[in-house]
């Protein structure tokens, strides 16, 4: 696994609003070059609410979403800091923002999800 120099990378989310199908929604997001973002912190926020947040190997998960979030925490090795959300609700829909911390290092990104209504026929 190739190690960043001098803290140099990048967040990228995915090229298109992620679409909620169903009960599970997964909000894409990696790291450039792809490094090891296991020694980093993570944060998940919504708006102004925190959704999930990882640091020093933990996972804490914010008041709202206990039970329902997850990181891919396997994943963390190649880069992938992707976030689960299950059980999702309408409410879940909106913007989503994906920040890694590392030394003095901070990337941001945005996620919008947006959600339909399973309709039964």
């Amino acid at each position: 696994m190739a190690a960043a120099r001098n803290n140099e990378f990048k967040l990228f989310g995915p090229r298109e609003r992620e679409r909620q199908f169903g009960s599970v929604v997964t909000l894409s997001c990696h790291l450039s070059p792809e490094i090891s973002a296991v020694a980093m912190e993570i944060r998940w926020f919504k708006g102004t609410n925190c959704v999930c947040v990882y640091k020093n190997r933990q996972v804490t998960e914010g008041r709202g979403y206990k039970g329902r979030v997850s990181l891919f925490i396997q994943e963390l090795q190649r880069g992938t800091i992707s976030l689960q959300i299950r059980d999702c609700r309408l409410t879940d829909s909106g913007d989503y923002l994906c920040q890694i911390i590392n030394g003095d290092t901070t990337e941001e990104c945005t996620v919008n999800v947006w959600g339909t209504r399973l309709v039964s026929k």
